[in-house]
């Protein structure tokens, strides 16, 4: 799995919305069909609606991928507005608190192949929507869950951060990577380490980084972190470069990995090592470029380890994101 950045737009009055929904629309029709872009758009719509009317602004994020075989989009929705009290109860149909008929929200959870709310009172909410080409097609039940929010710094036009998760053997390899500063000269040292990164066939994290500084060293560099999951030992090891904050979730109890000094294709320390640790069961492994405020206490956002990893990274960028540089929350998720 490589990044694919989101698109960001901000909501601020209803004459954005024609636009926005019109972007989505000639981006999903020539890979969704007439059809099943026609439920896209009842879907935005209904969110752009839903934002406007209680928040009266907010962000839409969106981006069109792959998920294994299968053609995706997918469509975030966040605000500041004054959050749900129930989550279960707003989402049924019928329920309206502005005198309308209440079906907008139930629409987002029918025409979804998978749509999660996340809100709290005072906070506002997070609307999470992803889209299979086929409406067949169900999101399959797996042990690991992978889910990355990429985002260039705005008024960029590519993102000099980037990951990859893939699967060798019984390992799995994971990595972050934000080359130095921003636009082209950054997507280009990402671009060149993710290169390398997949193509090796190491699965020590310490030796993956170390072949990484010789494949950048014509780039300006960049600070990356790569964790390997042995899924016969049942252990992780992690290993990093610079500052990707890295940190080991499960429940309330967390751990920060702290990373190497230096930069991969410039200077790293003659030794790295890496850091073991045991897998367990509902661990999240979370990657953040610096483009995202590193204290956040997820203990502030009570059941969000419950709720699709995707909504997780969505949090944590409502509340954490800089916005001067390229922004990405990774989340690797054990079931």
């Amino acid at each position: 799995m490589d990044s694919g950045i989101f698109t960001s737009y901000m909501v601020e009055d209803r004459s954005y919305v024609s636009f926005l929904k019109r972007e989505i629309h000639n981006l999903a029709r020539p890979v969704f069909g007439e059809r099943r872009t026609g439920e896209i758009d009842i879907v935005v719509s209904e969110l752009c609606s839903n934002l406007m009317k209680h928040a009266g602004r907010g962000e839409i994020l969106y981006r069109l991928g792959t998920e294994g075989e299968e053609a995706l989009f997918e469509v975030i929705c966040i605000d500041n507005g004054p959050g749900m009290s129930d989550v279960t109860h707003s989402t049924r149909d019928g329920v309206s608190s502005t005198n309308t008929l209440g079906h907008g929200i139930g629409s987002v959870n029918r025409l979804s192949s998978f749509a999660q709310f996340f809100s709290m009172e005072g906070w506002g909410t997070v609307v999470y929507s992803k889209f299979y080409r086929s409406a067949d097609v169900v999101p399959e039940k797996s042990s690991l869950i992978v889910r990355g929010l990429c985002l260039a710094k705005p008024g960029e036009r590519v993102s000099g951060d980037g990951y990859s998760v893939r699967i060798n053997g019984d390992k799995i390899l994971v990595m972050a990577g934000d080359g130095l500063g921003h636009g082209a000269g950054a997507h280009e040292a990402v671009s060149t380490a993710l290169a390398s990164f997949n193509t090796s066939v190491l699965a020590d994290p310490s030796m993956i980084l170390k072949e990484m500084n010789l494949a950048v060293k014509k780039t300006r560099g960049l600070v990356a972190t790569v964790a390997v999951l042995d899924l016969y030992r049942k252990q992780w090891e992690i290993c990093g470069v610079g500052n990707i904050h890295t940190r080991m979730q499960r429940g309330l109890e967390s751990k920060n990995y702290i990373c190497n000094n230096g930069i991969i294709g410039l200077n790293i320390p003659t030794r790295i090592e890496n850091f073991e640790t045991d897998m367990e069961k509902y661990q999240q492994l979370i990657l953040c470029s610096d483009g995202i405020r590193t204290r956040w206490d997820l203990t502030k956002y009570p059941g969000i380890l419950k709720y699709d990893p995707m909504i997780l990274a969505a949090v944590i960028y409502k509340d954490h994101a800089r916005k001067t540089d390229d922004m990405t929350v990774l989340v690797v998720k054990i079931t």
